[in-house]
């Protein structure tokens, strides 16, 4: 079973310096419909403006993964990391028992356009971690490259939950196919273009929750990106 959430239904907020869309609920957008999905508690469409970005905040006992689209974006946090992320990077910092970190445009001339999300995690407490590394364009065409695991399959970083999240890139007759356990459900959202899956035409934005479905095929891509998560089968975790 397939149950797509439209980009255009999305909660937004909107201010000088950003635009975001936010899948689920978050900040001042509230729908008791959207949730989260399992584990996966937010996903969040942000574009910001050049050298500008999110101030110095803190966060405790969440798994929070940032995947940039396009432009680059530097990270600072309290464990005294400094980094700068580019389209094809995925960072994931461990909140664990308390991290302060802040984000920014680190262009002075164009826009910097990233995905971020939050997983909640399956240990609390634990000391704050940071992990980037970056995913070829080769890597993720044609297929589903896995890029966070609970255990650093294949080169993935790790995450404190039985979640595993693969991103893909998709185009003309290039297709892939994802293999469930029984007790597991997924998550699609599409990143760029539109993409069929299982059965069903995603546009850019689009997300969708799948349930008691044991292999799902993504096709007929059209300059499509797209990101899969592997979760535990539970429309709500327990926080």
């Amino acid at each position: 079973m397939i149950e797509v959430r439209p980009a255009q239904r999305r909660g937004t907020a909107q201010f000088d310096w950003l635009f975001s869309r936010h899948t689920f609920s978050f900040g001042h957008y509230y729908d008791p419909q959207q949730i989260g999905f399992s584990d996966l508690r937010v996903i969040n469409d942000d574009i910001v403006q050049p050298g500008k970005g999110f101030g110095t905040h803190p966060h405790r006992d969440m798994e929070i993964f940032t995947y940039v689209i396009d432009g680059s974006l530097e990270h600072k946090d309290s464990m005294g990391t400094g980094s700068v992320i580019k389209a094809g990077d995925v960072q994931i910092m461990s909140a664990g028992k308390g991290i302060a970190h802040s984000e920014f445009n680190h262009s002075q001339t164009e826009l910097v356009h990233f995905l971020q999300i939050w997983l909640v995690p399956d240990k609390k407490g634990v000391p704050p971690r940071y992990q980037q590394t970056h995913f070829s364009q080769a890597e993720k065409q044609g297929q589903l490259r896995l890029i966070i695991s609970p255990d650093n399959t294949d080169g993935s970083l790790s995450v404190y939950q039985d979640v595993r999240v693969y991103a893909g890139c998709f185009d003309g007759e290039e297709h892939a196919q994802l293999a469930l356990a029984e007790n597991r459900y997924a998550y699609v959202h599409v990143v760029r273009g539109t993409l069929t899956v299982a059965g069903t035409l995603l546009m850019e934005g689009d997300g969708a929750r799948i349930r008691h479905e044991r292999l799902i095929t993504l096709q007929q891509g059209q300059n499509a990106e797209v990101l899969v998560f592997d979760l535990r089968a539970q429309d709500q975790s327990e926080e």
